[in-house]
């Protein structure tokens, strides 16, 4: 009897008969087998899941590395140099040059103490006269009233009794920051202006980065002897082109002010004192040696609260140009590089 049941349902199942036992019996195997089923979709689903996880993950890490590369090429460095103290990211060291300037000079220490990422403020004070503690007193106090932080910058003089304009670099002890913001006592730089160019400097801490750019054209040549051109703003703007930021107003590492004083070519440093000018550009000659690069020019709007610029005076493109062509022959090469790039907020742009 077990031997015949067993061959009725062998033959049903061989059969295209469809039996109410054998749907029942389909239902009770489809029911069975659904939990394996799903269980086999949700491997196949994370599966999926994971393929596409990795696939986003390697995608990212392609763009990271090209990013950083990119960067490289470009000579940018947007993770800071090692050699460049974390202090360095929190502020800067405004260093302001002034000469029988008091009334400008109470206003353009008022201005910088007002300025969140200044984080101190020295006054490289070229008079023969010491300044009065009245002074002293004034501007320490319009630094704590100005400032827009509780820690409040650390403000002192420098004193040059000599009015020597080397003197302007010398190194300065107890600096807290990397970046000096060199400035001279006429000029006003506004803050959030003044932020961008400390972070433009930040990606690239060993050059000069500033708001005054200049540049120098091969002119002529007489018994193989080259003859360079200084030009100012307006050459700048004809030709798109510039190969100096002046030091009136520009960033650059504190390891400079070392240095120029101490590793600065003794003939440069005689010629400077002899001639009582030119230090800004024998500045530019030296970081462009240094860096072999260009310095970085910012796009931005500064004011010169003096009377009358310097550049303005007749004769002055010519004393420069003679200067530029002394300091090149004692340093025995051209080491300037010439460069259109600028750094431009985009903030401050109609269209990007």
């Amino acid at each position: 009897m077990s031997n015949l049941v067993q061959i009725r349902v062998a033959a049903d199942a061989s059969d295209g008969f469809d039996s109410p036992a054998k749907q029942k019996a389909a239902n009770r195997s489809s029911y069975s087998n659904r939990p394996f089923l799903s269980l086999r979709r949700a491997k196949q689903f994370l599966g999926a899941a994971k393929f596409k996880l990795f696939l986003v993950l390697f995608a990212l890490s392609i763009v990271v590395f090209v990013s950083s590369r990119l960067s490289s090429w470009m000579g940018w460095n947007p993770h800071h140099s090692s050699s460049v103290s974390s202090t360095s990211r929190g502020g800067y060291t405004v260093l302001i040059n002034t000469w029988r300037h008091k009334s400008l000079l109470k206003q353009t220490v008022a201005h910088y103490a007002s300025c969140r990422s200044a984080e101190a403020i020295h006054v490289v004070w070229s008079e023969s006269e010491q300044p009065s503690e009245r002074l002293k007193t004034y501007l320490n106090k319009i630094v704590v009233l100005k400032s827009q932080k509780a820690h409040k910058p650390n403000f002192r003089f420098d004193i040059n009794a000599d009015g020597e304009p080397n003197s302007r670099f010398k190194p300065i002890k107890n600096l807290k920051t990397d970046a000096i913001f060199s400035v001279d006592d006429d000029v006003v730089v506004p803050c959030s202006t003044l932020d961008f160019a400390f972070s433009v400097w930040q990606s690239a801490p060993f050059t000069m980065v500033g708001f005054v750019p200049r540049i120098h054209w091969l002119d002529k040549e007489q018994n193989n002897a080259a003859y360079y051109r200084y030009g100012g703003w307006w050459s700048v703007w004809w030709t798109g082109t510039y190969s100096m930021v002046l030091s009136k107003a520009a960033f650059f590492h504190r390891k400079y002010l070392d240095l120029y004083t101490h590793e600065m070519s003794p003939s440069i440093q005689d010629y400077v004192s002899r001639e009582r000018t030119c230090e800004d550009i024998a500045m530019s000659l030296f970081v462009a040696n240094a860096t072999s690069g260009p310095p970085i020019w910012v796009k931005g709007k500064i004011y010169e609260i003096g009377a009358s610029a310097i550049s303005s005076l007749r004769g002055h493109s010519h004393r420069r140009s003679k200067c530029l062509n002394d300091l090149i022959s004692l340093y025995g090469t051209l080491p300037l590089v010439s460069t259109n790039v600028k750094a431009v907020s985009a903030r401050n742009e109609w269209l990007w």
